[in-house]
């Protein structure tokens, strides 16, 4: 089930980062302070970090390196990023494939969280959503039209 889902998730992104490569390199890294992390470089990294943080090391256990958003300069680098959370949620969805409710424990600031996987899942996915829609009123706010990037269109 998770994996279906994800690939629901995936073809919205993808409508997403089609959509992104139609705006300006001056303003995908055009900060603006009134949009959470100020830009839609800044964005899509935190949305890779965030898989890479809650998938990757929490549930995988697989240290990380977070780079500043610097270290991305183009969608490109974000695109190679997002093939890493993808391949972490390959291995997360066959870990857990059957066991979406079995509760783990998970170390977040030095303390303990038990979560099932359906959980976890569920948190990055709708935290990806969430900063879509920012980086879509972030566009409209630099002059682009959005597109539909909804899972059902």
């Amino acid at each position: 089930m998770l994996k279906q889902q994800y690939e629901y998730v995936l073809s919205s992104r993808n409508t997403l980062l089609t959509y992104i490569d139609t705006i300006s390199q001056q303003d995908f890294l055009a900060d603006n302070s009134s949009f959470g992390r100020g830009s839609i470089r800044n964005l899509l990294v935190h949305i890779c970090q965030t898989y890479c943080a809650w998938i990757g090391e929490r549930a995988l256990g697989i240290k990380q390196d977070f780079l500043p958003f610097e270290s991305y300069q183009t969608l490109s680098d974000c695109q190679s990023y997002f093939a890493q959370v993808d391949e972490y949620l390959e291995l997360f969805t066959e870990k857990f494939k059957g066991n979406e409710q079995q509760q783990i424990e998970l170390e977040r600031n030095g303390e303990s969280l038990i979560v099932n996987p359906l959980k976890l899942f569920t948190h990055v996915i709708t935290h990806e959503f969430h900063h879509k829609g920012q980086i879509m009123s972030l566009s409209r706010h630099l002059g682009y039209t959005p597109v539909d990037a909804d899972i059902i269109r």
